[in-house]
């Protein structure tokens, strides 16, 4: 399988949100050819002025592509258009490879690899950590799921987007690594948010707090990344609560199937439920602090 270089490789790229819109960015950047498509086109008229190409539905902008990738919202999203009506396997050509960097469920994982491999095409499940910071920098981690012949093919490309790209094992591996991931955050966005809210309390400057504290051991990417934001009291989204509370359903229901208990991330989305309810489900996920600074 041949390398995936940016003079032979035109790329279609589903969903310019938040993080999709850097990585294809960073793609145009590289030199590749990238079709692009969006539920809103607004959202994509910069990349257009960039040089990224609109295409008018997911169905139309992978008929030119060699790779697909997708970045949308929820599994649902991601079943639509890869499997709904039009949906991309139908119009991808014959050895396309698809990679899917939306947090979804393992076992959606593994059904898109095998819709893929029956049509002769190739599928990599590949979500990403990092936030909007990580997007921008070309600083994400890549977790990925799928065969090694087509991950090696595809490095040199999530190589553009990251720097800690690592392949997990077969189909869905990336989706469960991806859960780990969110399962350690969704305990530590607690802890980040308490702490700075006992700084307060306690008379201390919270930043000055987070100078001593950030590089010992309680040191973390929310830490460093999200704590100044909750003390700045910037509430707008690198990372929308609405889909971590989607994220942490789905590690939720894949835990209760392997019998494990995790009562650290069922707080989590407890608390994160009822931000939700109070309105604030397009907020970034440093919301949270709202809980503590009532």
């Amino acid at each position: 399988m041949k390398h995936m270089s940016s003079e032979s490789t035109s790329i279609a790229f589903i969903g310019t949100g938040v993080m999709g819109k850097s990585m294809v960015r960073h793609l145009i950047k590289a030199g590749y050819t990238v079709y692009i498509y969006n539920r809103t086109k607004e959202k994509a008229e910069e990349l257009l002025q960039e040089g990224a190409l609109w295409r008018e539905s997911p169905a139309q902008a992978v008929q030119e592509a060699d790779v697909i990738m997708t970045m949308v919202g929820y599994p649902r999203d991601v079943e639509e258009i890869y499997l709904g009506e039009d949906g991309m396997l139908e119009y991808a050509k014959e050895g396309a490879i698809f990679i899917d960097f939306t947090t979804s469920t393992p076992t959606l994982a593994k059904r898109l690899y095998e819709e893929a491999k029956k049509r002769n095409m190739h599928s990599l499940d590949a979500p990403v950590s990092g936030g909007d910071v990580g997007a921008k920098e070309a600083r994400l981690a890549i977790m990925v799921g799928g065969e090694e012949e087509v991950f090696q093919a595809c490095l040199p490309l999530l190589e553009v987007l990251g720097k800690n790209v690592v392949l997990q094992g077969s189909a869905g591996s990336g989706q469960h690594t991806k859960m780990c991931n969110q399962i350690a955050i969704a305990s530590n966005m607690m802890g980040v948010c308490e702490a700075v809210a006992y700084a307060k309390k306690a008379g201390l400057d919270p930043e000055r707090v987070l100078q001593s504290i950030e590089t010992g051991a309680a040191g973390s990417w929310s830490l460093s990344n999200l704590a100044p934001r909750m003390i700045q009291e910037n509430f707008e989204p690198g990372f929308y609560i609405k889909h971590f509370i989607k994220d942490m359903d789905i590690a939720l229901e894949e835990a209760d199937a392997m019998g494990l208990e995790t009562p650290g991330l069922s707080l989590a989305r407890l608390l994160y439920d009822e931000l939700a309810e109070a309105g604030e489900e397009d907020s970034g996920t440093q919301a949270l602090y709202k809980k503590y600074i009532k």
